[in-house]
């Protein structure tokens, strides 16, 4: 994927959201009686965010040190920036769950997804580096 292709998908997601939201705002009436699975919705999209930005990482470490460097900085620019949206992702989730972990509202998945957007975010940093010194 482009770094152009990503500024541009990146809004797209990012507006799309709220109209995500309104069915799950209408459902909040059934899930007040039954409270069990509430957020998980956003814990599982913040853990594809955080994982995209280790994969995303991963793959512009290995070709940062190159010297045929197709890819460029632009994989390492597109890890940080999944990782940083899926730490966002993952904060409103943990401040959005009411209740402990393993209550299926999505508090142990948020802090994964943290966790890995944190990592993403430390590989994509590192690629950034690597490839800024070689060029």
């Amino acid at each position: 994927m482009s770094l152009r292709r990503l500024f541009i998908a990146a809004p797209a997601a990012l507006l799309a959201l709220p109209a995500l939201a309104a069915p799950a705002a209408a459902a909040q009436v059934s899930l007040a009686q039954d409270d069990s699975g509430g957020g998980r919705g956003v814990s599982i999209v913040a853990l594809l965010l955080a994982l995209a930005g280790v994969v995303a990482g991963v793959l512009a470490l290995r070709s940062a040190g190159r010297a045929d460097g197709r890819k460029g900085p632009g994989t390492a620019f597109a890890a940080l920036g999944l990782g940083l949206v899926g730490a966002v992702v993952a904060g409103v989730a943990l401040a959005g769950s009411d209740a402990d972990v393993g209550t299926g509202n999505g508090q142990g998945g948020a802090m994964v997804a943290v966790v890995l957007a944190v990592v993403g975010m430390a590989i994509g940093g590192l690629a950034l580096a690597r490839s800024r010194r070689t060029a």
